[in-house]
């Protein structure tokens, strides 16, 4: 499956619903392996803001990515579009905090992406596939995760005491057609009784009779619906543009029930670490033997999944039964030592030290403390450790940081490392 990205490029120019600022929006082509990333041109040195699950910093009735004032709002309706014609590469260029509402649908967004045309791009596109079934809670959501028939397919359902809304349903197997067809043009929706509390916490600067469907209590205050359940249909695209920032394609059949932004946040996070993923590696085995000394039986790490801007580093470990270890512990009972499951976040951690360095080489990684380490369930022959790794402060030569591992989604072991970079 090869990667995408766009052709030429589109913009578009509009307040945006919650901040209220007149932004310009500019989507670009980028090159295999960018992923998809926002350019804030109106700050200096245009700081960029990846579209990860990592980046993101506010769910209330929209998704934030960044950090203020490299804040990007509401990105949910733009990521949808993206995600619904299988973008994997685009660069975001915005000169405001927020993209536009325009008419408050997707559709806006997925017909400028599809004007500009698609092409294929070198790699290969990276996919997230469900390989067991797991329920996510998160307040009022919740989601039920199956193992999926080769796409994403979503079943809705929301509920709203409300004459125009009540409960509704729907299930999509979601295809840029499909998407094109029968959910793109769903637009956001809200209530007058809400309008007042929310421009008071800073919400809904620029909302409109024309970017929402509004409703009172007996009905529309705004214009007619595109459906009868567009309210479900656009929970439902919404789900998508959150789901894109697993920054690769989902292969799962998804029930979701009263979903929101931070339930869907939620959803994607437990993908991420239990799905099995495919497709565009960032190290392999061989670029890890270059960076960190360790060699047979002690080299822990067997792939980098994930670097972010040198601070945030995702590994993995297939733990087999021919790991030396296991032979004496235990005989007949083999448990991963929990000394080793450190040391694999270690290791992580420390090529995550050493590529912010120079002269790697001649550079090694020497562990000066632990702290708060703890053990949650025992790891064993045939698991895959998911090891998680974030830079909390790099200052000089010394580093303190944050790992944790995770086995099918469990934490399994937590620990605070602080190591040196010193002269081999």
């Amino acid at each position: 499956m090869p990667r995408r990205t766009l052709a030429g490029s589109m913009t578009c120019t509009g307040p945006g619903l919650h901040t209220g600022v007149v932004t310009t929006v500019t989507c670009r082509p980028a090159a295999s392996g960018t992923g998809i990333v926002f350019r804030r041109t109106d700050l200096a040195g245009t700081p960029m803001v990846r579209a990860r699950l990592d980046q993101v910093t506010a769910t209330e009735r929209r998704t934030a990515l960044g950090v203020e004032p490299v804040t990007i709002h509401t990105v949910e309706h733009l990521l949808a579009a993206v995600a619904s014609l299988e973008l994997d590469d685009l660069e975001i260029e915005l000169d405001g905090p927020e993209p536009p509402i325009l008419d408050g649908s997707f559709e806006p967004w997925r017909a400028g992406l599809a004007g500009a045309g698609t092409v294929d791009a070198p790699g290969v596109a990276a996919r997230y596939a469900v390989t067991r079934p797991f329920t996510v809670r998160e307040g009022e959501s919740e989601y039920v995760v199956e193992p999926g028939t080769g796409t994403l397919e979503l079943c809705t359902t929301i509920e709203w005491e409300h004459p125009l809304i009540g409960l509704q349903t729907g299930h999509w197997a979601l295809s840029a057609d499909t998407f094109a067809r029968e959910l793109s043009a769903a637009r956001t929706f809200g209530f007058v009784h809400e309008v007042e509390e929310l421009r008071r916490r800073g919400l809904l600067q620029g909302g409109t009779l024309e970017s929402a469907v509004v409703l009172n209590e007996q009905g529309l205050v705004s214009g007619p619906l595109r459906w009868p359940d567009e309210f479900v249909r656009h929970k439902t695209g919404d789900i998508l543009g959150d789901l894109a920032l697993l920054g690769g394609r989902v292969d799962a059949l998804i029930t979701a029930r009263r979903p929101s932004h931070r339930g869907n946040i939620a959803l994607a996070r437990a993908i991420e670490r239990t799905a099995h993923r495919s497709g565009t590696m960032i190290m392999d085995i061989t670029r890890i033997l270059e960076v960190i000394p360790h060699r047979y039986p002690f080299l822990l790490v067997d792939r980098i999944v994930e670097i972010t801007d040198n601070r945030r580093i995702v590994g993995l470990k297939n733990v087999t039964i021919n790991e030396p270890f296991f032979q004496g512990h235990f005989p007949g009972h083999p448990i991963m030592p929990g000394v080793l499951i450190v040391e694999s976040m270690a290791q992580a951690g420390g090529f995550l030290l050493l590529e912010a360095v120079e002269d790697v080489h001649q550079k090694v990684v020497y562990f000066m403390s632990m702290d708060g380490v703890k053990f949650r369930r025992p790891v064993v022959p045939g698991d895959q450790l998911r090891l998680e790794v974030e830079m909390l402060q790099f200052r000089g030569k010394t580093c303190k940081m944050r790992g944790e591992a995770f086995v099918d989604g469990q934490l399994v072991c937590e620990a605070e490392m602080m190591a040196r970079v010193v002269d081999r």
